[in-house]
């Protein structure tokens, strides 16, 4: 059975090289890995070449997305090593749980129109923050047959050679939007159960938070405007929900104030009804009352964010701009030491 790995990186510093160690002692010497770097400029890429790891440094004259990274380094696999059956993806920041791969090839082995396993991503440091919190939560997906993916999975070559691997355009949304073009073709996504890999967000800022749910609703819309008609309508009650909770209620609110003597702002007694609701559902989906409150009070947050968000994407392609990536991590320390 053959497998490929490919890692992908900016700036991820002391997780970067926790990555490395936990795919060189966990697999067999012979799998070949590559890995990807986006720019970094803290040494990430010496640190990869000291583990024996190709390398590929991304020409930064054409703008970064995490789609060209993994495409680059699948091509640069498939180029090399014509026979994989498999490739394993993972992202710079995460560490492969020990007893991943055992249960991954088990399961994709069950049925050949299986094109992607996945299990859950986790995060090392939960109570770090609340903004790490979230991401443990946002991360416990159903098990079962998916409609997608996330970052690190196990992928079919097969399949990923039939949908020519990700959009290298798209800013973010990429696995979502791949996994829909493998599904139109008979493939399917499976989300299995057990830990895949440990993920260390390290976010302690609102403003990372803020600019992270940007991103989400940039993902959004452009996934809307995507696959948003029938039969997938992709995301279509999630743009639905972006501009009236981030932004059509608020401005009649607001705006309707003066005329309706503040009668108005009535409407706004709206978003702690949602809070409500949302912390209901998150206690009924076993979250203890401190990840319900979080879970809840933030998804309103998120919604200002990913109205703007959805703003930037429709703004830009009316402008017919190239998308460029939206930051949300600070450079992490310690690849180079």
């Amino acid at each position: 059975m053959n497998i490929g790995v490919v890692i992908i990186g900016r700036n991820e510093g002391e997780r970067f090289r926790q990555c490395l160690t936990s795919l060189t002692n966990q697999l067999d010497q012979n799998i070949p890995m590559v890995y990807v770097d986006s720019g970094s400029t803290d040494g990430s890429c010496e640190v990869a070449k000291k583990f024996g790891t190709k390398v590929i440094e991304l020409d930064q004259k054409i703008p970064f997305t995490a789609a060209r990274s993994r495409n680059t380094g699948l091509f640069w696999l498939l180029g090399k090593y014509p026979n994989l059956e498999y490739v394993q993806f993972i992202d710079g920041d995460c560490t492969l749980d020990p007893a991943w791969m055992e249960k991954a090839l088990a399961a994709i082995a069950v049925d050949p129109k299986i094109a992607i396993v996945c299990g859950r991503r986790r995060e090392k440091y939960p109570d770090a923050s609340v903004y790490n919190l979230l991401a443990e939560l946002e991360w416990n997906t159903p098990i079962g047959e998916a409609r997608g993916c996330g970052g690190d999975a196990l992928i079919r070559v097969e399949a990923l050679k039939a949908v020519n691997g990700y959009n290298s355009s798209m800013i973010c949304g990429e696995e979502p939007d791949m996994c829909i073009r493998m599904r139109q073709k008979g493939w399917k996504i499976m989300r299995i159960e057990g830990d895949m890999t440990w993920h260390d967000m390290a976010m302690f800022k609102l403003s990372q938070y803020w600019k992270r749910s940007v991103r989400g609703g940039w993902a959004v819309a452009e996934g809307f405007a995507l696959y948003g008609a029938p039969p997938e309508k992709y995301m279509v009650k999630e743009h639905m929900s972006g501009w009236l909770w981030g932004l059509i209620l608020p401005v009649l609110a607001i705006g309707l104030s003066w005329p309706t003597s503040g009668l108005s702002l009535l409407i706004l007694l709206g978003y702690p009804i949602l809070t409500w609701k949302i912390y209901r559902r998150r206690l009924q989906q076993n979250n203890t009352q401190k990840e319900a409150i979080a879970y809840a009070v933030f998804a309103i947050v998120f919604k200002f964010a990913q109205a703007y968000g959805q703003g930037k994407y429709w703004l830009n392609r009316w402008q017919g701009k190239q998308a460029t990536l939206i930051e949300y991590k600070e450079e992490a320390v310690g690849a180079s030491s």
